[in-house]
């Protein structure tokens, strides 16, 4: 039954994400068929020359970096619906962290899988309410000399600190390599995108959670023989 489960997610998240791509296609294509108006091919590669090894690598980096934390449904979910870093993301680990499941358990890629789709339902509800009630004023408390400017340039500071406070202050230890690991990529790649910093941290924690577990290991190997000797 499991492996019929992961078969079928497979194959309507492959689905679900070449019809997303075909229909990012079919907008372009239909403005230029119902305008006769076709932009220049030879404009479109050089452009494309210089984007598509940058988000290759970006894109495959994505991909082993979200598919172990949010699992094979909640990563297809997500690469449909979008948002994955500020919102997605998110909601997938905090409510394995309220489940108090694992990543890679199966209880971990169900909880996951819901919390992303409801996200996204969520999401969609609330953008549209959004964009009804608070367009007509949105223009003027986001405008510069508004005070409430300030505020919206930090939502996703905010967002993102409030979550990992929590990680941080419970496994503090294993946060000071991933977070000084990020502050000295920045400051030489200011404009590195999320993913590839992502993937860098991630590794750097693998590699210090590796030290600690070695250490903490080595020490309690050290107590077993002293207390055999006594």
């Amino acid at each position: 039954m499991q492996k019929n489960y992961f078969d079928r997610v497979h194959i309507w998240g492959a689905t679900w994400n070449y019809l997303a791509l075909l229909v990012m296609f079919i907008v372009p294509v239909g403005i230029s068929v119902a305008y006769n108006s076709w932009p220049d091919l030879g404009v479109i590669g050089k452009v494309l020359a210089t984007l598509i090894p940058l988000y290759w690598v970006t894109g495959i980096i994505e991909v082993v970096t979200y598919v172990p934390m949010l699992g094979a449904g909640g990563t297809y979910l997500s690469f449909v619906t979008g948002n994955i870093s500020n919102l997605k993301l998110p909601c997938g680990l905090n409510a394995m962290e309220n489940a108090k499941v694992r990543a890679n358990s199966e209880e971990g890629e169900v909880i996951s899988t819901i919390a992303i789709a409801v996200s996204s339902l969520t999401t969609t509800v609330i953008i549209a309410v959004g964009v009804l009630a608070f367009s007509p004023v949105l223009p003027k408390i986001t405008a510069d000399g508004s005070i409430f400017k300030a505020a919206f340039n930090n939502v996703l500071p905010a967002l993102f600190g409030a979550l990992g406070a929590s990680y941080f202050v419970k496994h503090w230890k294993l946060g000071i390599a991933p977070i000084l690991a990020g502050v000295i990529v920045l400051l030489f790649a200011p404009t590195l995108g999320v993913g590839i910093l992502m993937f860098v941290t991630i590794v750097v924690s693998l590699v210090g959670a590796f030290i600690i577990y070695k250490d903490l290991w080595y020490d309690d190997l050290k107590a077993a023989r002293a207390k055999k000797k006594q």
